[in-house]
């Protein structure tokens, strides 16, 4: 791991540590929840929140674990443990986020029952498999 940058009282701040800062603070915002709401909820004030989200503060395991229930993902997720390691899927699905970000509610949901029709329907066909059909 590298340092990233220099936290309070020295600490360097390791890249795995900023992309969990960062996961935190995404699935925060994604689920239109406050930085007060999480405090409230974890026992914490806003500002360690804050902290936390900023790399300012350290996240404990109990705080983590209490997140990824609060915010309904697997810690693996914040852990980077379910990452697939490609930069174009990580660049879509920040793309998707911030496209979706601004959608109501109901419309979030939408979006994602379609992605989940998707998935279940498999790989879209290829321009090879169209003209194959087409020719029968």
């Amino acid at each position: 791991m590298t340092a990233q940058s220099m936290g309070q009282d020295d600490h360097v701040v390791t890249a795995d540590e900023e992309r969990l800062s960062q996961r935190l603070r995404e699935a925060r915002e994604y689920l239109g929840m406050s930085q007060e709401f999480v405090a409230e909820h974890l026992g914490l004030s806003r500002a360690s929140v804050s902290a936390i989200e900023t790399t300012k503060r350290k996240v404990s395991s109990l705080e983590l674990k209490k997140l990824a229930s609060l915010y309904k993902s697997p810690l693996s997720h914040f852990l980077g443990e379910d990452d697939r390691g490609t930069e174009a899927q990580d660049e879509t699905a920040r793309a998707l986020f911030r496209t979706t970000r601004d959608l109501s509610d109901l419309d979030r949901q939408q979006v994602l029952r379609f992605a989940q029709f998707l998935r279940q329907a498999g790989p879209a066909p290829t321009p090879a498999d169209d003209r194959s059909v087409s020719e029968s």
